[in-house]
């Protein structure tokens, strides 16, 4: 593990995606981890970098090489006080229309002169 408390260099967003990415790429042989890993952390004051990811199950993927990716990264961009965090977003997910009766509701919003139509033309599902 990589600690030499005593570098502390700048670095810029960019630098450190170009360092995140070539280190995702190496994990071609673990795809779900992979993909877990595939958007960019924010960049935070003091060398924080806050990932946001979907559920549990990615944020234990991600401890599992958490260590090996800090010290990577604090190597690569010779910075010993970065710190990842992993952030759950609760974002909410949009409902699948499955039925022929939703899929007209949804279009229904968008465009109320089908209730005319439907009506005119004495349109049913079935």
């Amino acid at each position: 593990m990589y600690s030499r408390a005593d570098e502390t260099e700048d670095f810029s967003k960019e630098q450190m995606k170009l360092k995140w990415d070539s280190f995702v790429e190496r994990l071609h042989d673990r795809p779900n981890l992979q993909s877990t890993l595939s958007k960019t952390p924010e960049l935070n004051e003091n060398y924080q970098l806050v990932l946001d990811i979907d559920n549990s199950v990615q944020e234990d993927l991600i401890n599992s090489v958490k260590p090996e990716l800090v010290s990577w990264l604090r190597k690569e961009l010779k910075n010993s006080r970065i710190q990842l965090v992993t952030k759950i977003s609760h974002a909410e997910k949009e409902k699948i229309i499955y039925t022929d009766a939703e899929k007209y509701g949804e279009m229904l919003k968008k465009n109320p002169n089908l209730q005319l139509l439907k009506q005119k033309f004495k349109l049913d599902f079935g």
